[in-house]
């Protein structure tokens, strides 16, 4: 055959001729069955009189723009199939996710492969069309034959997505397990682009993606998102599944995102968390939300003021989760009060046995778990900060502000 490609838009109202090439039918669309091929068509269904039938893809001889040729007329009847993807009903015009280009777009075609297996041809999903080209062939379908649209849309420039690179998105947590689609695409994406893919979709659809990738990604992301969607999408998700998420968020993040929920809500989530986790946002969530408390994280390290650098390179080993953002250690006395902050860097240009409050950069600037956030951020303005100690009313370290908490704030205003 000369056609290797073929468009949905060309499927869809095609006809399909029996053995000895009598019109049968035409096709209404076109189903595959992730669990056994994510690829190929499985199934046509076929248009006849007042019932549709089901032609299994091993049940076809050949495809090209002249029609579909059978090879066994035993039909059957259409049912539905929870396990189908029907393309024409369930990808057509619907928002996918392109992971590739990490933004939502809608399906106006979808690009078939014909390939020969088995003596006989099959289609395979090669890729969805987005562009100007697959919306011309649209509005063609049925008003001119194939050939023609096929070299009017020559001069249109192409646009669309490898198959591969496209994630569905799928409301129905059982429907998702039916056709398998998986979201570990999703989950390798930057939080902050996810972020920006979750904030487009419909609430449902956002509820679908933060509830089913993995916990830690869905807390990274759903720091990225505005305040107000975090709310609705936490309350959505139920108490169990939210606190499994907010557990796995920084304290002071999740303090923030509990803040914005109603009281009931925050309550549900917090009973539903592990104690550990639970007590350190209670802590902050008794200061003010435009206090130094309220913007602190108590995620840090501390050593006593007499450890040496060798003490400090085996704390950081023990908090890898801590070092992608880490760059300040900080010292305390005896009775856990604020004596000295040791830039990381300086570990590396001094020998292991030397004491770190020789290390300690001074003048040691701190704040008070009360200051308001003006003071904060005027502090982080004048002395060119990346971390900001806040320490209780004996002096003692109660917590971290960092420049990311800071940006955070200047960008909600």
């Amino acid at each position: 055959m000369a056609e290797t490609l073929l468009y949905l838009t060309e499927l869809v109202g095609m006809r399909v001729c029996d053995t000895r090439g009598r019109r049968i039918g035409r096709v209404k669309d076109a189903a595959l069955v992730p669990l056994i091929d994510p690829v190929r068509v499985d199934r046509y269904l076929v248009g006849g009189g007042w019932a549709w039938l089901t032609v299994r893809h091993d049940q076809v001889q050949s495809i090209s723009l002249d029609g579909i040729y059978l090879k066994d007329e035993v039909l059957t009847p259409y049912h539905s199939d929870e396990y189908m993807l029907r393309l024409a009903r369930d990808l057509l015009d619907q928002q996918i996710i392109d992971v590739s280009g990490r933004k939502v777009v809608r399906v106006t075609d979808v690009t078939f492969g014909v390939a020969r297996e088995n003596g006989h041809d099959v289609l395979k999903v090669l890729e969805v069309d987005i562009g100007l080209r697959s919306i011309f062939r649209r509005l063609c379908q049925g008003a001119l034959p194939p050939r023609w649209v096929r070299r009017l849309q020559r001069p249109i420039q192409p646009n669309s997505i490898r198959w591969e690179f496209c994630n569905i998105v799928e409301a129905d947590p059982q429907r998702r397990l039916r056709l398998n689609i998986s979201h570990a695409a999703l989950e390798r994406l930057h939080p902050a682009d996810l972020a920006e893919i979750v904030e487009v979709l419909a609430p449902e659809d956002r509820e679908a993606i933060i509830g089913t990738i993995d916990s830690e990604v869905a807390a990274e992301t759903l720091s990225e998102v505005d305040p107000k969607m975090q709310a609705s999408i936490l309350e959505a998700l139920g108490a169990e599944k939210a606190a499994e998420i907010v557990e796995e968020m920084a304290p002071d993040e999740a303090a923030d995102v509990l803040a914005g929920l109603g009281e009931t809500a925050s309550e549900e989530i917090l009973e539903e968390m592990e104690t550990e986790s639970k007590t350190e946002v209670q802590e902050l969530l008794e200061f003010g939300e435009d206090t130094a408390g309220g913007l602190m994280n108590t995620e840090y390290i501390r050593l006593h003021e007499r450890a040496t650098v060798a003490d400090a390179v085996e704390a950081l080993k023990g908090n890898e989760e801590l070092l992608e953002s880490l760059n300040t250690l900080f010292l305390t006395d005896g009775e856990g009060r604020l004596v000295g902050a040791v830039p990381v860097a300086r570990l590396f240009v001094v020998p292991p046995t030397a004491e770190l409050k020789g290390l300690s950069a001074g003048p040691l600037i701190r704040v008070a778990a009360e200051e308001g956030q003006k003071r904060v951020i005027g502090l982080f303005d004048k002395y060119n900060l990346l971390t900001l100690p806040v320490v209780d009313e004996e002096g003692r370290l109660a917590g971290v502000v960092t420049a990311d908490d800071v940006i955070s704030v200047l960008r909600n205003k």
